[in-house]
């Protein structure tokens, strides 16, 4: 069943900037799909146009059946219960423990007073704490997110995404801040992620190497077109070549 299916998307920027061309791609349930590309070419921006969190200038996105550019705030709203989002810089509050920065992943599903007040119940907070000990951090769970590592602090962030019980999740550049072990540690746990619990999984990488290791699909843009749609297999150094242009990509290394 197909989940995700992007239809002519282009968005242009005020000023005239034109950061997606035409984009053209969809992602099956439980998919892991993969985008790579130098920096500039409009990765992040095409995982923001997804969630709406950027509104595109033309065509179509179309999740789990509805065309999400049609939403009002209210559908928003509940759309974006169903799409989590990891960040490269974790987006946290660090001066708040690592459990209430999980709990956020609930603010969707919270009126504006219980937000405020940060008016959880017993059951969100036991799976909270479910989460935090498959992800190996339970015995982190009341320190404050500035005492942790980077790694330590993207594993909040994947947590508070799971919390929200989501059937898609967007990974912007997850581990570009992160030392190779930490790295290996995250993709480990969205693979993970992905495989046992069946949530479609879409990441914006650099990382060459760890994009043939970990999905199941690739796509390479460069200057906001899809150059490269297709298996890790099928990815050949003329194709990445293709994707980085005059920039040298990653080579991969398996």
């Amino acid at each position: 069943m197909t989940i995700l299916e992007v239809s002519g998307l282009s968005k242009q920027y005020k000023g005239g900037t034109k950061a997606l061309t035409n984009v053209n791609f969809s992602v099956k349930e439980g998919e892991f799909v993969s985008i790579i590309g130098p920096s500039g070419a409009g990765k992040s921006t095409l995982l923001r146009c997804i969630n709406r969190m950027i509104d595109v200038t033309e065509g179509d996105i179309d999740f789990n059946g509805e065309n999400i550019r049609k939403f009002n705030k209210k559908d928003l709203r509940k759309l974006r219960t169903k799409i989590g989002m990891i960040f490269q810089h974790y987006n946290l509050v660090n001066r708040l423990s690592v459990m209430e920065n999980v709990l956020h992943g609930r603010l969707g599903y919270k009126s504006t007073f219980q937000g405020v007040l940060g008016m959880y119940n017993e059951s969100e907070k036991k799976s909270a704490f479910e989460i935090l000990n498959k992800l190996g951090l339970s015995d982190q769970a009341y320190k404050r997110c500035d005492q942790l590592s980077g790694g330590q602090k993207q594993r909040v962030g994947i947590a508070r995404a799971l919390i929200q019980d989501p059937k898609m999740i967007l990974c912007d550049e997850p581990i570009a801040s992160l030392d190779p072990n930490a790295s290996k540690i995250i993709m480990d746990h969205m693979k993970d992620i992905n495989t046992q619990m069946g949530i479609t999984c879409i990441f914006n990488l650099h990382q060459v190497d760890v994009a043939v290791r970990y999905s199941d699909r690739i796509i390479g843009i460069n200057n906001g077109k899809v150059i490269f749609n297709g298996k890790p297999s099928e990815l050949t150094k003329d194709n990445i070549h293709l994707i980085y242009g005059s920039q040298i990509g990653e080579l991969i290394t398996d």
